[in-house]
């Protein structure tokens, strides 16, 4: 199943773009976490094993739930048959860049309303500046200054 799935991935995907896949970790009835990672290909030679970009769970989770729901039915993945623990689901790049960022940027928030519009924010953003943002959350010496500065920039009444 597992090699068949990958296959059809492989078929469907450009060899020469990154891929992800969303993984769905079950820790109990009604505790979902989702985490994207980015697997090794062609275009990613530096990665040789999968790397995690981003995870949500709890609360944070559940409050943008319908969001997350909504894109990747839109990518055609559904979380409910994701298996407990082991492979995940391959997705393209847009939806695994929206995600990792979203889920980067609200894990350590607490306000339900920045949360909002936070998430706004990120779903309004084209591929580039997501990307853009994603790419300096991880790769900057200071990632968090950067997600701060994102924060700051989407919760501001006045921008």
């Amino acid at each position: 199943m597992r090699a068949k799935l990958h296959e059809e991935y492989a078929m469907a995907m450009p060899r020469t773009l990154p891929r992800y896949e969303l993984r769905a970790h079950r820790h109990g009835p009604g505790d979902t976490e989702l985490q994207v990672w980015q697997i090794p290909s062609s275009a990613t030679p530096q990665i040789k094993t999968p790397v995690r970009l981003a995870g949500l769970r709890g609360r944070n989770y559940e409050l943008v739930e319908h969001r997350v729901l909504k894109r990747l039915k839109e990518a055609g993945i559904r979380v409910g048959i994701l298996p407990i623990e082991g492979i995940g689901s391959p997705m393209n790049e847009e939806t695994a860049l929206r995600l990792a960022l979203l889920f980067r940027t609200l894990a350590p928030m607490r306000s339900r309303d920045n949360m909002r519009l936070v998430a706004e924010g990120i779903e309004a953003m084209g591929k580039e500046e997501a990307g853009y943002w994603l790419g300096m959350s991880v790769h900057r010496k200071n990632p968090r200054r950067v997600l701060t500065a994102l924060r700051i920039l989407l919760t501001d009444p006045s921008r």
